[in-house]
C-alpha cells in the first residue's frame, strides 16, 4: 500500500513508523509500504511504481503488456503520465509524459494500467531499437494478447514518430504474414546482396499434397521460406515440419527465416543464404 492509502485508513505516522520499527512492515523507496518483509512480487514492484510516481500515473508499455499475460519480453518498468502532471522519477521505472493518453487509454479496475493494444504501439514506439520494436509486437500478436487489425487502428494516431515508416510496414507483415514481405521484394534484397534471384512460387507434390515454395534455386538445391507470425500457430508448425520433411528427402536444403528477422537484420540471413549458395555450388 501507499503512506497516502494507510493514511486514508485511519492510520497514524506513529503507528506505520511503529510497524516499520517492529519489523512486521517493510519500507520500500519513499511511498510503499509492504505489509510483510518478503521481497516484493512483480505485481508489487508495479503497484510500488504507481505510488512512487505520483499522480495520473499509469503501467504502460511492455509492462503494460506483461500485466496482460505477455511471456517472454524483459523489460524495465515503464510508467506513463499525462503531460500536465508533475511526476516523481523513482530508480528502476522509466517515466513518459505523453500527449497520446485518451480517456479510454486505461483499464478502470485494478491495477491502472493501459490497454494492451495502446501498450503494444508505446512498447513497440519507446523500443531501444527496430528489431526490438518489431520483436514485441510480434510476440503480441502470437500470444494473441491483441489482434493485427486493432494494432493498425491504434497505430493510426501516431502522427509523427522516426520509426514510424518502420512499424508501418511491421503491422502489415504482422497482419499478411509472409506474403507481405513480398516475393519481388526479397527478390530485390537477393540482387542487393549481390545474389542470384530465386525462382518463386515454385510448385511441389509430397505427402499427398501440392505446396508452393516461396523461394528456391533449383540448381543449387536451395529454397527458402520465409514465416510470418501465423507459422507460430500448432497447426502451421505441423504443415511446415511436412513440408520441410519432403524437401530434406528430396534432398532440398532449406532456410528458414522469420519475417520479423528479415525486416530488421537481413544482412544476418543472406549471408547463412549466401553461404548456403556457396556449398551448393554457386560461384558468386
Amino acid at each position: 500500500m501507499s503512506r497516502k492509502q494507510l493514511f486514508a485508513s485511519g492510520l497514524t505516522r506513529w503507528q506505520i513508523g511503529a510497524e516499520l520499527r517492529a519489523k512486521r512492515w517493510a519500507a520500500h523507496l519513499r511511498q510503499t509500504i509492504a505489509l510483510h518483509t518478503g521481497e516484493l512480487t512483480e505485481a508489487g514492484l508495479w503497484w510500488s511504481a504507481i505510488f512512487e510516481v505520483g499522480s495520473g500515473a499509469a503501467i504502460d508499455g511492455s509492462t503494460a503488456l506483461r500485466a496482460a499475460g505477455l511471456r517472454g519480453f524483459a523489460d524495465p518498468i515503464h510508467v506513463s503520465v499525462p503531460k500536465s502532471a508533475r511526476p516523481r522519477h523513482p530508480a528502476g521505472v522509466i517515466v513518459h509524459e505523453t500527449r497520446r493518453r485518451a480517456p479510454d487509454d486505461l483499464i478502470e479496475t485494478g491495477l491502472p494500467r493501459v490497454r494492451p493494444v495502446v501498450a503494444a504501439i508505446r512498447a513497440a514506439l519507446w523500443a531501444g531499437s527496430d528489431q526490438q520494436a518489431a520483436l514485441v509486437l510480434a510476440m503480441c500478436v502470437q500470444q494473441r494478447i491483441v489482434r493485427p487489425g486493432d494494432l493498425a487502428d491504434a497505430f493510426a494516431g501516431v502522427r509523427r514518430h522516426r520509426r514510424r515508416r518502420f512499424l508501418q510496414t511491421v503491422l502489415a507483415d504482422l497482419a499478411d504474414g509472409a506474403e507481405s514481405i513480398g516475393e519481388l521484394e526479397f527478390a530485390r534484397l537477393c540482387r542487393d546482396f549481390g545474389l542470384p534471384e530465386p525462382e518463386r512460387q515454385t510448385r511441389r507434390t509430397g505427402h499427398h499434397r501440392t505446396f508452393h515454395l516461396d523461394a528456391e534455386w533449383l540448381s543449387y538445391g536451395v529454397v527458402v521460406e520465409i514465416d510470418g507470425v501465423h507459422h507460430l500457430e500448432p497447426a502451421q508448425v505441423l504443415a511446415d515440419s511436412l513440408r520441410q520433411n519432403e524437401l530434406t528427402i528430396g534432398d532440398s536444403r532449406v532456410l528458414r527465416i522469420p519475417v520479423i528477422g528479415l525486416r530488421t537484420t537481413p544482412g544476418l540471413y543472406l549471408t547463412q543464404l549466401a553461404r548456403l549458395l556457396r556449398a551448393g555450388g554457386w560461384h558468386g
